[in-house]
């Protein structure tokens, strides 16, 4: 089965605006370069930048809790470390994320800007290596185009699809079809993907990505219609290379039994 990369996105702050790329380059049991490199602390979490493991979302800011994260919009250059919050096009606060100055200016921006819902103080945290993703693996999240097409036409209206928060969204592959492609290869471009496992849907989805309003209940949905909560899946990389847009990709995906795997 060929499929083609319709889009490539890294999250470089938890939580915050996602960045597209034009490509990006893979290294085997890594995620994207920059993904969720860093984190905003909401309360004490215990995390050790000396031994940096996987915490929970809940430790942090983030959409599911803190929808008006999604009201601004953020810039990261991984070269300066320079970050900036900009909403409605006026810069908000910026600042270098290596820096202890650069850092507190973010920090003492989102201080004021969510204090009604922080735990403690606000602390950016990261660590070598480290990505602070939903799951304990390093994977990337791929979410196909053609089953969020199918979700709309049950729906009866559009569905951003960056309410998924995905790397990869593909195109061309039936669907649902992804859900077949857990524990099978991916490959594109010399990269190659091995299916992780499906992705269960939380209340971030409910977010809209542009204005920060609550204004769906995708999990309820996809049970309701689907009978699970479960849209796009995880993969990980097992042989490196440079992925772009408009690559194309393949997968064997087993002969199909049932009009949706589920």
């Amino acid at each position: 089965m060929e499929m083609r990369i319709a889009g490539l996105y890294r999250y470089p702050v938890k939580g915050f605006s996602p960045e597209a790329l034009d490509r990006t380059d893979l290294a085997p049991g890594m995620t994207v370069p920059w993904d969720r490199a860093f984190a905003v602390e909401n309360g004490a979490s215990g995390f050790d930048p000396a031994n940096p493991g996987y915490f929970p979302k809940i430790r942090f800011l983030m959409l599911m809790k803190n929808a008006g994260v999604a009201r601004l919009r953020t810039r990261f250059d991984p070269e300066s470390r320079h970050f900036a919050i900009t909403e409605d096009g006026v810069l908000l606060a910026e600042g270098g994320l290596d820096t202890p100055e650069g850092r507190a200016a973010i920090e003492t921006f989102l201080a004021a800007r969510f204090a009604d819902e922080l735990r403690g103080a606000p602390r950016i945290l990261a660590a070598p290596g480290h990505s602070f993703s939903d799951v304990a693996a390093k994977v990337l999240h791929l979410v196909n185009l053609d089953s969020l097409r199918d979700l709309e036409r049950q729906l009866g209206r559009p569905v951003d699809p960056l309410r998924f928060r995905a790397n990869l969204y593909v195109e061309g592959l039936p669907a649902w079809s992804e859900f077949d492609l857990v524990g099978r290869t991916i490959v594109a471009a010399g990269v190659a993907f091995e299916g992780v496992k499906r992705t269960e849907r939380c209340a971030a989805t409910n977010v809209d990505p542009t204005t920060g309003e609550r204004d769906m209940t995708i999990p309820r949905s996809l049970m309701g219609l689907y009978g699970h909560t479960d849209f796009g899946i995880y993969v990980r990389v097992t042989r490196g290379g440079t992925l772009s847009v408009g690559d194309r990709m393949a997968a064997d995906l087993p002969q199909r039994t049932a009009e949706l795997p589920f």
